[in-house]
C-alpha cells in the first residue's frame, strides 16, 4: 500500500503532521502565557491557605509536643507536690506528738515538783518535831540531872506544905 504512494505525499503528510505539532506546542505556549496573565485570584487565596494550613499544621506540632511537656512537669510537679504534703504532714504529726509528750512531761514535772515539795515540807516538819522532841528530852534530861544532884529537891523546899497544898495531884505523883 506504502507503495503506490507516492514519496512527496508522503513527505507531505510527515511535514503536516510535524507542522500541526509544532503550531499546538505554540498555542499551548501562547495560552498558558495569556492565562497566567489573568490568573483567577481563588487559585491564588487556595495556594495562600494551603501555606496557612501547613504552617498551622506545623504550629500545632509543636504546641502539642510543648503541651505533652508541659504535661510531664506538671505531673512531676504534683508529684513533688504530693510528697511535699506528705512530708509536711509527717511534720506535723511528728510536732503534735511533740507537744504532746511535752504536755505529759511538763505535767509529771510537775507533779514531781509537787510531790518533792511536800516531802520536803514533811521533812522539814519532821525536823522541826525532832528538835522540839530533843528540846523536851534534853529538858527532861536536865531536870532529872538536877533532881539527881539534889538542886531541885521540892521535898526540902520551905514552903513545902503551902506549895503542895497549890500544886495538882499530878505534879505531886510525878515529884
Amino acid at each position: 500500500m506504502f507503495e503506490e504512494i507516492p514519496e512527496q505525499f508522503l513527505m507531505l503528510i510527515g511535514g503536516a503532521f510535524v507542522l500541526g505539532w509544532l503550531v499546538a506546542k505554540f498555542g499551548t505556549f501562547l495560552s498558558n502565557r495569556i492565562r497566567d496573565r489573568r490568573r483567577d485570584p481563588r487559585d491564588d487565596r487556595i495556594r495562600s491557605l494551603e501555606a496557612e494550613h501547613r504552617i498551622a499544621k506545623t504550629d500545632v506540632d509543636k504546641a502539642q509536643d510543648e503541651i505533652s511537656k508541659l504535661q510531664a512537669e506538671a505531673k512531676e510537679a504534683q508529684e513533688s507536690i504530693e510528697k511535699r504534703d506528705k512530708v509536711i504532714d509527717d511534720q506535723m504529726e511528728a510536732g503534735r506528738q511533740l507537744r504532746s509528750d511535752l504536755k505529759d512531761s511538763v505535767l509529771k514535772t510537775r507533779e514531781l515538783r509537787e510531790e518533792l515539795s511536800n516531802r520536803a515540807t514533811e521533812n522539814v516538819r519532821s525536823e522541826v518535831k525532832l528538835r522540839e522532841v530533843e528540846t523536851e528530852l534534853e529538858v527532861s534530861r536536865a531536870s532529872t540531872d538536877l533532881i539527881a544532884t539534889g538542886v531541885l529537891d521540892y521535898s526540902v523546899a520551905p514552903d513545902d506544905d503551902e506549895d503542895e497544898a497549890d500544886q495538882p495531884s499530878a505534879y505531886k505523883a510525878a515529884t
